[in-house]
């Protein structure tokens, strides 16, 4: 086997444009940078799903409305799917007008737009609207909650119960920053969640004709350049909450804090994680599908005598500002191949390493389909090879 270093400007000509995230499992620091007085936090890159820190992320804990995320996790889901629909009628029950909390001042036995229910749970985090939503999908709350926790185990959410749709205190309920940051990162794959989750305010109109003003819980969407979600959470048992997102120079990252001692803070201590991943780490690209990798491999007995080498899969990835200088490429190909050779097909092995140390690995494939030549051909072939 051949292997063959490519140095830094070799590999800058391969960064074109957006790739396959590649997670990382292990914060990158070790510790906690900053004074928080979250009892739990974890900030992350949100294309990779990349932990830049974290503390006490697997520490079960209530997280009041930051339960909503599932809610709307599962909504989207069906409205993407087309088993929901913005304009079907909502009904809304005695028991989700009855809710307490956040409301949108529901009227119960009235009707409205699945649409309007959407957005006054994203916005105003109203209890009503969320269970009018677990009814309409589920029949009851309780069997909503069950497809809540199917959807968590799904995810691998493996600290996380539910018990309803609003996160209001109910004994059992409980999850972790790290689940939280999981179910952030499929919420951010929804762009109709974002329709919404930005807007500071807004009104809702009751089929009465009387109306609701919706004010975004989350103050950051307001105050902080780039935010345009998540969620807040506060309660006796939680105490204040918050998973926030927000983008910056093409990187999106998530803040989440948990059990914050006061409403403010959450929204300082947020702010300061965002504030510190945007000043100190970068999303790099480093190798797109299908870029060539400027090698070739001989084909034994194809139609062509050699077959371009390509990268199999791209790599994105989190670095500090500053470690791109330290990137290099290592490609691995065989002294040859057997014709016939289809397009796509892995020929080889292609490493990154930083600072000479391997953290990707990705698949050297074949750039174009060799095939085996003609019968006459063939012959002549087997004739050469005989000289």
């Amino acid at each position: 086997m051949k292997r063959k270093p490519c140095t830094i400007a070799v590999l800058a000509l391969l960064v074109l444009s957006l790739l396959v995230p590649i997670a990382v499992a292990a914060p990158l620091e070790d510790g906690v940078p900053l004074e928080l007085t979250a009892a739990s936090a974890m900030l992350l890159e949100a294309e990779t799903g990349t932990v830049i820190f974290e503390k006490n992320a697997d520490e079960q804990r209530p997280v009041a409305s930051v339960t909503k995320l599932m809610t709307l996790l599962l909504c989207l889901e069906e409205l993407e799917a087309g088993r929901l629909h913005l304009d079907d009628q909502v009904t809304v029950s005695q028991n989700a007008a009855g809710q307490i909390g956040s409301q949108a001042l529901l009227d119960a036995g009235s009707a409205y737009p699945l649409k309007d229910l959407l957005r006054c749970t994203i916005i105003a985090s109203a209890n009503d609207a969320a269970v009018a939503l677990a009814e309409h999908m589920s029949g009851t709350e309780a069997d909503f909650a069950a497809l809540m926790n199917q959807r968590a185990q799904d995810l691998g959410m493996g600290d996380t119960c539910y018990v309803n749709a609003t996160g209001l205190p109910v004994e059992g309920q409980h999850t972790t920053a790290r689940d939280v940051a999981t179910l952030a990162l499929e919420i951010c794959k929804h762009s109709m969640y974002f329709d919404h989750a930005a807007v500071w305010m807004d009104t809702l109109t009751h089929p009465s004709g009387r109306t609701t003003d919706l004010t975004n819980t989350n103050r950051l969407v307001r105050f902080y350049e780039g935010c345009d979600g998540l969620k807040t959470g506060s309660a006796d048992d939680s105490r204040y909450c918050l998973a926030a997102t927000a983008q910056k120079d093409g990187m999106r990252l998530i803040a989440i804090v948990l059990g914050v001692p006061n409403s403010q803070t959450r929204f300082d201590e947020a702010r300061a994680m965002l504030d510190y991943g945007f000043a100190g780490y970068r999303r790099i690209t480093l190798l797109n599908k299908g870029d060539l990798l400027g090698q070739r491999v001989p084909v034994h007995l194809g139609m062509a005598d050699e077959v371009e080498a390509a990268v199999g899969s791209g790599v994105s990835m989190l670095l500090k500002a500053g470690q791109e200088k330290q990137l290099s490429l290592e490609v691995e190909l065989p002294p040859q191949v057997e014709a016939p050779v289809e397009e796509g097909q892995t020929i080889g092995l292609v490493r990154v390493l930083l600072a000479g140390q391997v953290i990707a690995k990705v698949p050297a494939v074949a750039a174009q389909a060799v095939g085996m030549p003609g019968l006459v051909e063939a012959f002549l072939r087997i004739g050469l090879n005989w000289r």
